[in-house]
């Protein structure tokens, strides 16, 4: 299976990445109706328009949500069937992710077919290149003895090739070792804060361990940033072009403020994705006293330990700036995190809540 990478950044953080669709709508034509009459009516369709699309979208996440758990629970037909509700449900479309894992539920559960179709999908009409990871996917196993497996390997090839083409290899090769030098401390976080809670002397060694790394990956990243640029991911690759992200995600405020206008100008020129940048936004805002804009990071809050949406700036409206970077509702968002989500009731215990939290950092402050 091929999911959304997990992400694992101290003080909670959302994970790279969401989901989209496009749905056509049908035009009215014709001259029947006068000016003011044609105006209301367009508003009136556009109104009626947005409200279907996001009911489809919300039932398009809903159906995928209900895959994967089905997929873990190891019910792959219910899974593929899920999968199949969601793309129906916009229209037969679906991300590249989705129609994959889906290739792969279908494979689970002995339909070779719809497996190929799905794959086939993904390397034909969106380029998928992840040779590797197809190949060794366990999940797929099932298709390497049937005839159609070889083509489709090949068609992959072809694409990571060509997409390839105009790699800088040594840089990739470079920014793949800091990826994975980030991630694999932080692999160990959930696992190591069930056993030993939080403030632990396993745990804060486990943080030291995890800021000396990012010290030296700070180091080679800002040598890239500072020659090259923010470079898009047809030069480094879109795991390179994360990398750089993670990192400067990682750092202290000053680096972040330092680099936060270079890759505000590589979004505005297609060098890196607008949801990273929106992860990036929120936590400098946080650290510089102020309401972060997209919901994206998470903390504790210190009446009751539980977890929260750190203070965010008009959460009645969140959503919309949300779609706006190609991230999914908050609610989806807090529901995978456990997180309770009621934009009235967060409003209207705002202003409690950074109170509590300048409380407590005062209080800390003072330690």
């Amino acid at each position: 299976v091929h999911g959304t990478p997990v992400v694992l950044l101290q003080g909670g953080v959302e994970a790279v990445g969401g989901r989209h669709g496009n749905m056509k709508v049908a035009a009215v034509a014709g001259d029947t109706f006068g000016p003011m009459q044609k105006s209301l009516l367009a508003i009136t369709l556009s109104c009626t328009t947005t409200l279907l699309h996001a009911q489809d979208q919300q039932a398009y996440r809903d159906l995928v949500d209900r895959a994967w758990q089905l997929y873990e629970a190891g019910d792959h037909a219910g899974s593929a069937s899920a999968y199949s509700q969601a793309f129906e449900a916009l229209g037969w479309k679906g991300t590249a992710n989705d129609r994959y894992n889906a290739a792969c539920s279908y494979a689970l559960a002995g339909v070779p077919d719809s497996a190929f179709f799905h794959l086939y999908r993904v390397a034909g009409k969106m380029d998928y290149a992840n040779v590797v990871h197809m190949t060794n996917d366990t999940d797929l196993g099932s298709l390497h003895g049937d005839a159609r497996w070889q083509p489709l390997v090949e068609l992959v090839q072809a694409n990571k090739d060509r997409l390839e083409a105009n790699f800088d290899k040594p840089l990739v090769a470079q920014l793949d070792s800091i990826f994975e030098a980030d991630q694999a401390l932080r692999r160990e976080v959930e696992p190591m804060l069930s056993r030993y809670g939080n403030d632990s002397p396993e745990m804060q060694d486990l943080w030291r361990r995890i800021a000396a790394k990012d010290s030296a990956n700070l180091a080679a990243v800002s040598r890239i940033l500072d020659e090259r640029g923010w470079l898009g991911a047809d030069v480094i690759g879109g795991r390179g072009n994360m990398t750089l992200f993670l990192v400067v995600q990682h750092a202290d405020l000053a680096t972040q403020e330092k680099y936060l206008p270079l890759m505000r100008e590589a979004v505005r020129d297609g060098r890196a994705q607008g949801s990273s940048l929106a992860l990036l936004e929120d936590r400098v805002a946080l650290r510089q006293g102020r309401r972060q804009t997209y919901g994206s990071q998470i903390g504790t809050d210190p009446a009751d330990g539980s977890s929260r949406v750190l203070p965010l700036d008009d959460p009645l409206r969140v959503d919309e700036r949300r779609a706006t970077v190609g991230l999914g509702p908050l609610a989806d968002y807090a529901r995978r995190m456990n997180v309770d989500w009621d934009p009235v009731k967060y409003a209207e215990g705002l202003p409690a809540l950074e109170q509590r939290l300048k409380e407590a950092e005062a209080a800390q402050d003072h330690e």
